[in-house]
């Protein structure tokens, strides 16, 4: 639900589910074929999980992090991970990149300047469930453009300040 100020995304689980799968239909609908997927942690990992699954290809983890001060909200120091993680092999051919969305669009765009630079891969295509106004990168494939650039707040961001402590509160009887 976005609030009327147009500063403020809330999404639900469901919501959340959808957006990802209505992301599979545009990618298959494409018609282009992969070898496989790549997702980019935190906010990637469930959409690229879910795309995995659906696709039937290998998953490969690359960790990001530019969001740390105020609970997340405030974008700081890009930092890449040197190594990506998958099963077995090396990430090649034909590559889709998956996150949860293009925000400023730095993220995206330098770590596929990276993965253009590695040699085995073949090509690369991305997709992400929302694409911000702001945003600078234009990925292959998403669901909803958001014109106003809002806060996207997920449902998954309850967890941020759960402690276990909290946790056990929730089942205490």
């Amino acid at each position: 639900m976005l609030t009327d100020d147009g500063k403020h995304l809330y999404v639900s689980w469901d919501e959340y589910h959808l957006l990802t799968e209505r992301l599979a239909l545009k990618v298959a609908a494409s018609g282009w074929q992969f070898d496989q997927i790549l997702c980019l942690a935190r906010g990637g990992m469930r959409p690229g999980d879910v795309l995995s699954r659906v696709f039937d290809k290998p998953l490969a983890i690359m960790s990001t992090s530019s969001y740390r001060a105020d609970a997340g909200t405030i974008q700081g120091r890009l930092d890449l991970a040197k190594y990506i993680t998958m099963p077995k092999g090396e990430l090649a051919g034909r590559v889709l990149l998956v996150d949860d969305l293009a925000d400023t669009g730095v993220t995206l765009q330098a770590v596929v300047e990276r993965l253009r630079g590695m040699p085995a891969i073949q090509e690369l295509r991305a997709a992400v469930l929302w694409v911000k106004g702001v945003s600078t990168y234009q990925p292959d494939y998403s669901v909803e453009t958001l014109p106003t650039s809002p806060w996207i707040h997920q449902p998954f961001e309850e967890y941020d300040n759960l402690r276990p402590e909290g946790l056990a509160k929730k089942f205490a009887v």
